[in-house]
């Protein structure tokens, strides 16, 4: 597994040896050993998600407050996903800087988003089946996040406006600087 480190620290992507031939394909898509000797970091990842979405939905800016937030281990299983994660710890020098990556079925990277940050995903494809690990438990009294068009981080989440679809929960999310965060 090939670790690719971005400009916030401590936030990963991981790109797996995939073996090919005309049968299919083979990779390993989650090894704890490997991912320490990577990071030097150990995950114990107890909850497995997996969501379907058409075209045009926007899932997030979401994100747990301490001290049930989550580290998610992130990837597409089919289809392709504008995936972006957002720095909220106080104390950091890249606060409110985001990360945006395009992750698919095809090119198999996988993004590990550490507690502290806010992620969603825009979907490209016709349709995505999204998966990821998560080292907490899913606290509803806990989750909270970031409205995706919040206009100090200006993220282009690669889709006509038009075409956004949103939960009415997500509709609902306030901007950064009136997001709850406590990390």
């Amino acid at each position: 597994m090939k670790l690719i480190k971005t400009k916030i620290e401590d936030l990963f992507i991981l790109e797996p040896k995939v073996f090919e031939d005309d049968r299919g394909y083979f990779f390993e898509s989650y090894n704890k050993k490997t991912l320490i000797n990577l990071i030097g970091k150990d995950y114990t990842f107890i909850q497995d998600n997996e969501s379907k979405s058409s075209y045009g939905v926007v899932r997030g800016l979401h994100y747990q407050l301490a001290p049930y937030s989550q580290t998610k281990l992130v990837r597409v299983l089919e289809g392709k996903v504008y995936d972006v994660v957002v720095d909220l710890r106080k104390d950091s020098p890249t606060f409110g800087e985001w990360i945006g990556v395009e992750l698919s079925g095809k090119n198999k990277k996988q993004f590990l988003i550490p507690k502290g940050f806010a992620h969603g995903f825009s979907v490209l494809s016709e349709t995505v089946v999204f998966a990821y690990k998560c080292d907490e438990y899913y606290n509803p009294e806990a989750e909270t996040g970031v409205i995706y068009n919040d206009p100090t981080l200006n993220i282009d989440w690669k889709i006509p406006e038009k075409d956004i679809k949103l939960s009415e929960k997500d509709k609902l999310l306030p901007e950064l600087k009136n997001a709850k965060m406590n990390f």
